[in-house]
C-alpha cells in the first residue's frame, strides 16, 4: 500500500442553488473583498446583491481570455487593502484568483514565484482566504494548490504552485453552468475526463485519488455526451460538475501526464484555450501511452488500470484498453474537437512543442516516458 498525502479546498460546497448561501460565507468574514470575474455569467447579478444584501463594499476586476503575468500583477494591486478574494468565473479566473490572493500577501513579483521560467520561491505568508466559484465544468481548479499563468515573453504557461494555495471555500452550483454553449461544453468536458484519466494511470495514483477518478470517469461517462446534445439536462448538468470537481481532486493530489505536459507549452505558443487542447490530445496521448507500455513494458500495472477505464466508460466487464482507446476518440469525434491547426499549430513548431512538453512538469507524471518521436507523432497526428 503506496503512502500519501491528501489535501484539498478547506470546505467544499456542492449543490444546485448554493450560490445562494454564499452570503453565509462572507458574513462577518470580509469587509472589502476583491471580486475577480468573467464577462459574462448569470451568477454576477446574484453575487452583487448577496453583497449589497450584507452591507459589503467590494472592489470588481475583469478577466478577459487566458490568465498572464501583467494580469496577475494587475490583479495583485487592485487587492492591495482588500481582506478577501472572490473567484467567479472559469478555470483561467479562478486561477488569477488564486494567483492574486497569494500576490497580496507576498512581497514581490510574479515571477520571482513561477515554476521554470521564474525564481520558484516559495510563498512565506498565507494568502488572502479565497472563495472559488466556478462556472464552467472542467477545470477542477477551485480545488487545486496552483494556478496555470501565461508568460506571453516566454511563450508558456507555468504554474504558481504552494499549498496554501488551496481556496477556502470551494463553491460549486451545477447551475452556473446552465448556459454554457456547446464547444465550451465539449472542451471543458474533455478536460475534466482527462484530470481523471490522467492521475488514474499516473505515477502517483494512490488508493484516495483511485476512487475518486473510478466515479469521476464513470459519472462523465454519462453525462458529457448528453449534455453536449442537450444543454438543458440538468442531471448531466451536475454530472459534470461533479465530475471537473473530482478531476482537480485527483489532480492535487496524485499527477498529471503528458497531455498536461502539452498543454502548458502550447497553450502559450498559441494562445489556446487550455481544454481545447486537452480535448484534442486526450485520446492520441492514450494511444501514444499504450503502444509505449505494451512494446516496452508489457507488465506494467497502467495497462490494467486503461483496461479497468475501458470496462467504466463502456458498461463491458469484458472490456479492454483498446476498447477505451476507441470510446474516447470516438467521443471527442462526435463532440466535433477541431485539429490543433485550428489554433494556429503548424508542423513547423511541432520541436519547438515537443522540447518544452519535455521540461514540463505534468510530463513527470506519465506512466511511461515517451520519447521525442513518439511526442513528435502525437502532435502531428493532432494538428
Amino acid at each position: 500500500m503506496p503512502s500519501f498525502e491528501f489535501a484539498t479546498a478547506n470546505r467544499i460546497i456542492f449543490g444546485a442553488g448554493k450560490l445562494k448561501g454564499l452570503a453565509d460565507q462572507l458574513s462577518g468574514r470580509a469587509k472589502r473583498p476583491l471580486l475577480v470575474r468573467g464577462r459574462s455569467s448569470r451568477a454576477i447579478p446574484l453575487v452583487r446583491e448577496i453583497l449589497s444584501g450584507l452591507d459589503i463594499s467590494h472592489i470588481e476586476f475583469e478577466i478577459h481570455g487566458e490568465p498572464t503575468v501583467d494580469v496577475v500583477r494587475e490583479g495583485a494591486k487592485l487587492a492591495a487593502g482588500c481582506d478577501m478574494v472572490i473567484g467567479l468565473g472559469g478555470g483561467s479566473v479562478l486561477d488569477v484568483g488564486k494567483a492574486v490572493s497569494a500576490l497580496a500577501t507576498n512581497p514581490g513579483d510574479v515571477l520571482d514565484y513561477l515554476e521554470v521560467i521564474g525564481r520558484g520561491q516559495t510563498l512565506l505568508v498565507e494568502p488572502l482566504p479565497y472563495i472559488a466559484i466556478p462556472t464552467t465544468a472542467g477545470t477542477g481548479t477551485e480545488v487545486t494548490r496552483n494556478a496555470v499563468i501565461e508568460s506571453p515573453a516566454h511563450a508558456v504557461k507555468v504554474s504558481l504552485r504552494s499549498p496554501m494555495m488551496l481556496p477556502s471555500v470551494a463553491l460549486v452550483d451545477p447551475e452556473l453552468t446552465y448556459d454554457l454553449p456547446p464547444a465550451i461544453t465539449a472542451t471543458s468536458g474533455l478536460d475534466a475526463l482527462t484530470q481523471l484519466i490522467e492521475p488514474f494511470v499516473s505515477i502517483k495514483a494512490n488508493p484516495m485519488t483511485d476512487a475518486i477518478c473510478r466515479e469521476g470517469i464513470r459519472i462523465a461517462a454519462g453525462s458529457l455526451q448528453r449534455v453536449y446534445e442537450n444543454g438543458a439536462d440538468t442531471s448531466a448538468r451536475e454530472g459534470m460538475s461533479l465530475a471537473s470537481l473530482f478531476g482537480g481532486l485527483a489532480m492535487a493530489n496524485a499527477a498529471l501526464g503528458t497531455v498536461h505536459g502539452f498543454a502548458g507549452p502550447l497553450g502559450g505558443m498559441l494562445h489556446a484555450p487550455h481544454g481545447a487542447i486537452c480535448a484534442r490530445l486526450l485520446p492520441l496521448v492514450m494511444e501514444a501511452n499504450l503502444k509505449a507500455l505494451k512494446s516496452r513494458q508489457a507488465g506494467h500495472p497502467s495497462i490494467e488500470r486503461y483496461d479497468e477505464i475501458a470496462q467504466i466508460v463502456t458498461g463491458n466487464q469484458n472490456a479492454v484498453a483498446q476498447d477505451g482507446l476507441n470510446w474516447v476518440t470516438e467521443l471527442a469525434a462526435g463532440l466535433n474537437i477541431p485539429p490543433l491547426s485550428a489554433h494556429g499549430m503548424t508542423a513547423a513548431r511541432i520541436p519547438e512543442a515537443v522540447g518544452k512538453a519535455m521540461k514540463a512538469s505534468s510530463t513527470k507524471g506519465n506512466p511511461i516516458v515517451l520519447n521525442e518521436l513518439e511526442l513528435t507523432g502525437i502532435l502531428e497526428k493532432a494538428i
